[in-house]
């Protein structure tokens, strides 16, 4: 019974990390469903920024979109202030003479219905979501929006690349972490849909914007709602935002846990996607991508504590319960370090990957008592 289990675990596993991912490398050079685009068209767009205290990056960040390669005439920036109570108004309304609009969101009620507020009062056909912090190069818009040509696409995801000034081990382990799901949603928009997106460099059209509940994560919820109503999700690496990584081991762990345990909620939320007679393919990369993703840390400890009784006179079962011991001691060697500065990637590697999991752990525990999270605060998770 201990080694079907330790077997069974094994391969769960391997299909969360690597199988999938095969089969979806193995599905966009198959299928290849490229979509078609065009730089002809410009619509108008209007640009969503939710904030809460950004006093610290807010004036850069509208710089940042006020200079982006895309006609003024027919764009629109909104930025929601999620009742800030530092300079962050101030420092908006500076930008009014530019055409920034400053909407306040009075009492604080999270960046969800942030964007419910914004969207309401939207002029843009095609609506784009940053965060506060982010910095998009010169050509995004258009990167995003050429892809709208294409009448099946309903949303469009960029490319998020984390920066990382002081060198920290969880920003490598971010920096990491985001080039295997770039790569991955490369795929998935190969052969079908993206199944979620990290909201900092997003478009979607407004006519397919539906109102979301506080406490639902739009990155994932809103995608989803897109695919529900027939319309493709796909990836655009060419479209590319900065974003600095979260540098405080702790900040980063309240983040994983926070985006997990709304992310729980949006798979319960959108559970028909799961029904694999009415969506074969989405419900299966809803599946492999998001829900075994988030209980990998199940099989994980099971192969871990199963490992020890079945490796007696078997060297590959023995080999592997040493495999493991060496990856979990190098992520302790991370942990002890994560204060430093510079780590090398083996190090970092194995630590960020224990800590994701880790977070889905806690993440699923708060799922299973009801609890959710509506606000936070930017850049402390």
């Amino acid at each position: 019974m201990a080694e079907i289990i330790f077997i069974a675990s094994l391969l769960l596993i391997v299909y969360v990390y690597i199988g999938y991912p095969l089969m979806a490398w193995f599905l966009s050079h198959t299928i290849n469903k490229e979509t078609p685009i065009s730089n002809e068209q410009n619509p108008s767009i209007t640009i969503i920024i939710s904030a809460y205290n950004e006093e610290q990056v807010i004036a850069h960040t509208l710089r940042n979109k006020l200079s982006l390669e895309y006609p003024h005439a027919l764009t629109e920036v909104i930025v929601v202030s999620d009742g800030s109570t530092d300079r962050t108004d101030i420092i908006v309304g500076e930008f009014a003479r530019e055409g920034v609009r400053l909407i306040r969101q009075e009492p604080r009620q999270g960046k969800t219905s942030a964007l419910n507020l914004a969207v309401a009062e939207a002029k843009g056909e095609i609506l784009l979501f940053s965060d506060a912090n982010s910095q998009w190069h010169p050509n995004a818009i258009s990167m995003l929006v050429r892809n709208f040509a294409d009448p099946e696409v309903g949303y469009v995801t960029g490319k998020m690349i984390y920066t990382n000034p002081d060198g920290s081990p969880v920003g490598d382990g971010c920096t990491a972490y985001m080039k295997y799901e770039n790569l991955l949603r490369e795929y998935e928009s190969g052969f079908g849909s993206v199944i979620g997106v990290d909201g900092g460099i997003d478009a979607v059209r407004k006519s397919l914007y539906r109102p979301m509940q506080p406490d639902q994560l739009p990155d994932f919820v809103l995608p989803l709602m897109v695919i529900a109503q027939g319309h493709r999700v796909v990836y655009e690496p060419g479209a590319i935002l900065n974003e600095e990584a979260l540098s405080s081991q702790d900040s980063e762990f309240r983040m994983r846990v926070r985006v997990s345990l709304r992310a729980l909620w949006a798979i319960h939320d959108m559970r028909q996607l799961l029904n694999p007679l009415k969506y074969p393919a989405t419900s299966w990369q809803l599946f492999s991508h998001k829900v075994l993703r988030y209980l990998a840390w199940m099989p994980l400890a099971a192969c871990f504590i199963v490992n020890p009784f079945i490796m007696l006179g078997s060297s590959f079962y023995t080999s592997i319960f040493f495999l493991q011991i060496t990856f979990y001691s190098l992520a302790v060697v991370g942990y002890g370090m994560r204060r430093s500065t510079s780590m090398p990637i083996i190090v970092t590697a194995p630590y960020y990957f224990i800590l994701i999991n880790a977070a889905a752990a806690m993440s699923l525990a708060r799922y299973l008592k009801g609890e959710k999270q509506i606000i936070w605060n930017p850049r402390c998770g």
